[in-house]
Parts: C-alpha cells; structure tokens; sequence
C-alpha cells in the first residue's frame, strides 16, 4: 500500500503552494487531489486575468483575524512571497495601491511556473479527484472519492478552497469534509461582491459610474468609508469602492441590522458654494443649474428625490425646503442595502474552519494531529488587491513547510 507523506486535497493557489513548501522541506512524496481537470484553475481569473498576487502595503489589519495571521505573516509575508517567486523567474511590477502583479501582466505565468516545478520535482497530481471523506486510522489518514478510490498518508493539508466562483471548482465541499472531522464551521456569506439596494431608479442608472466617497452606515454610524470608482447597475451598485464595503455590509445583515449606503457626488465643492451657485443661478431651470455639477444622468432622479416634480422650474421658485433637499442630496444620498449577489459573483468567501480550532504558527487543526488547512477554507478573508490571494500562499506555504515535518 501506497502512503504518502503529505496529500494536498485542492489545487488551487493555496494547495499548489503547499505542495511546492513541503518538498522545499524534504518530503519526495507529495500528492495533490484536484477536481478540476487541471490545477490552478481560479488563478487565471485572478485579477482580470493579470493575477495581482500581492500588495506590499499589506499588514495584518487588512484581515478579520489580525492576531491570527500575523503569526502566519511573521514566517512568509509579501516580502518572502515576491522572493520565492523571483526566484521561480517571476518578477514583481508595483502598481498604485501597492498591487502587485507579474511582469508579463499575465496569470498563465502562474500556471506555467507552477506546472513546471511540479514535473520537476515529481510531485504527484491527480485531477478529476472530488474527495468526499477523510477519516484517520492509528497515524495513518484515509482520503476517500466520490467515484470509490482512497488515498492513504501520513499528513493531510486540506486547501480546498471557499464557494466563490463555483465555476472554478470552489463549490465548499471543504467546509463540509472540515465539519464531519469535527471542526467548528463560522456562517458563510460572500464578500467582495456587488450589492443590491432598494431604489426605483437603478434602471435609470445602469451604467454610470463616478469615483467618489461611499460611507457604511447603520443607525447614522459610519461603519467604513471607502474612496474610489463607483458604478451603477440594475441590481444596484458595485465598484471597488463597494466590494471593500460588502463584506461589512453583508455580515451586518446576516446579525438582522438594516445597513444604509451614502453616496457623495460632490466632495470637492463646500456646500456654501453649492448654496451660493444656486443663488447666482436663480433664473435657471433647476435641471440646468445642476449641469457642471453632476452627471446628467443623476439630475432626474435627485430631482424626484427632492421632491421636485417639474425640471424647468426656475430655481427661485424652489421652497426652502425643496431647494435644501436637493443640496443634501448632493452630499448625503442614501439607499438601503438589501442584500448581494451570491458567491458564484464574490471574489471570496467570509466564514470558514473556525481559526480557534488551529494553530496558528503551524495551520495544524487541534482537533487532528496530523490535519492541516490552508487558504480559503479557514475563516480568514482580507480587502481587494492582492490581499487573498497573499493569504493563500502564505498560508500553504506554512502549512506545507509543518506538515513535512517529523515524517
């Protein structure tokens, strides 16, 4: 019977990683279980296809467990990531933002490094392997298939993945597989994802999109504030500006909260100017005084919101009251978040294995000896930008280095 020393069950980005860490470590005798008919198959869609790999602004506060990955972080940061993928012939290129992306600005190079060192060092694949249980025998773990095959091994390290963008594989079989081992799985929801509002006028807005500031709030709390694109859609809004809010957002919701949105068209204007603008405009229609301002497309609707009903009146025939709504509006646009798009539209997913349940300084589950996570799969999740996928390698890259450990 054939042991080996460590199986990686999940292809992806984490597990690949841990394949390549264990046998930096010694181990010959390593084995990745892949569902796919090929590994790596979400990183060719990472980063519109330019696979932004990591962020060098990065800190643990970027994560919704600081304490947990910093312990991972202090072994493999961003500065270990881009030299051990230097030294595979990757060479880093810093953006705005501190993205950072391959040289060849192409997620393939990933892949083609990957699949190389993979040959090179003979490191055992099996793809179109859905695992379906994993169970532990005296020292000796069982890794069984849907379609009735078992592998056998000494160490396990399960990156299977979230269930964001299932069509890539990542259908969260691993939290099933992680619960039946008896470990705690936290609520699941998508993050970095586009949300649904309630308004009448998103037909109307589909498509336009403005770079502004967009708060967070519940009960008139800002909960975060972002900055940066924002786009309209007939769902509601989306933009990076929303998915760095919609993990917040949709973790409120799950507690049963009623979170709002703020929009805010005009941030480099005071609203004494704005005043005095429509002061110096009181013989323009309203909707011409408004042009300059803002997008044409927003005029229609503010106005309605404004209560406003006729567009060619005079701005000195505005009520008090009308004419301030509108200012307001302007600074302070609200819409009540309903929801979001699933996970099959999330970049990542939040919730996961409980982290309480692993060691963080080695990923070793302290439920198993023996059983080790990876990636996704744990309830670690940071911002857009290079963040998550960080998190991948550096978390396969720990567990993998552990798990050859003592064999």
């Amino acid at each position: 019977m054939n042991i080996y020393d460590v199986i990686i069950v999940g292809g992806g980005a984490s597990g690949i990683m841990a394949a390549l860490s264990a046998n930096e470590n010694g181990n010959q005798n390593i084995l990745i279980l892949e569902k796919n008919n090929r590994i790596g198959k979400k990183i060719l869609v990472t980063g519109n296809g330019r696979c932004n790999y990591t962020n060098v602004t990065m800190t643990s506060n970027d994560y919704n467990h600081p304490e947990f990955v910093e312990k991972v972080f202090n072994q493999f940061g961003f500065s270990e990531t881009i030299d051990f993928f230097d030294n595979l012939g990757i060479i880093p290129k810093v953006e705005e933002e501190g993205k950072t992306y391959p040289l060849s600005e192409q997620a393939s190079t990933f892949l083609d490094v990957f699949l190389y060192e993979i040959n090179k060092r003979k490191i055992n694949v099996e793809t179109e392997q859905i695992v379906k249980s994993i169970s532990k025998n005296r020292e000796t773990f069982q890794v069984k298939t849907v379609d009735g095959k078992q592998f056998n091994g000494k160490k396990v390290i399960v990156a299977t993945g979230g269930k964001s963008l299932s069509i890539t594989g990542s259908d969260g079989s691993g939290f099933e597989i992680a619960g039946r081992l008896g470990h705690k799985i936290t609520s699941l929801f998508p993050a970095l994802v586009k949300l649904r509002v309630e308004s009448e006028h998103l037909k109307h807005l589909s498509g336009v999109k403005i770079n502004t500031q967009v708060d967070l709030l519940l009960n008139d709390e800002v909960m975060q504030s972002e900055n940066g694109d924002v786009l309209f859609a007939n769902y509601g809004i989306s933009g990076p500006t929303i998915l760095e809010i919609s993990r917040k957002a949709n973790e409120l919701l799950l507690e049963g909260k009623k979170p709002e949105l703020r929009v805010v068209l005009i941030q480099s204007i005071s609203k004494a100017k704005i005043i005095g603008r429509f002061q110096n405009s009181s013989e323009k229609e309203i909707n011409q005084a408004l042009i300059g301002l803002i997008n044409k497309r927003f005029i229609s609707v503010l106005l309605k919101e404004a209560k406003i009903e006729k567009s060619n009146l005079l701005v000195k025939q505005l009520s008090k009251e009308q004419l301030f709504s509108l200012i307001n509006l302007l600074f302070d646009w609200r819409f009540k978040i309903t929801g979001s798009l699933g996970f099959e539209d999330s970049q990542v997913t939040a919730g996961g294995i409980d982290v309480n349940e692993v060691e963080a300084r080695t990923l070793e589950s302290k439920v198993i000896d023996g059983l080790f996570f990876s990636g996704e799969v744990l309830d670690i999740d940071g911002r857009c930008g290079g963040f998550n996928l960080q998190w991948a390698w550096s978390s396969g890259y720990i567990a993998g280095k552990n798990a050859s450990k003592n064999i």
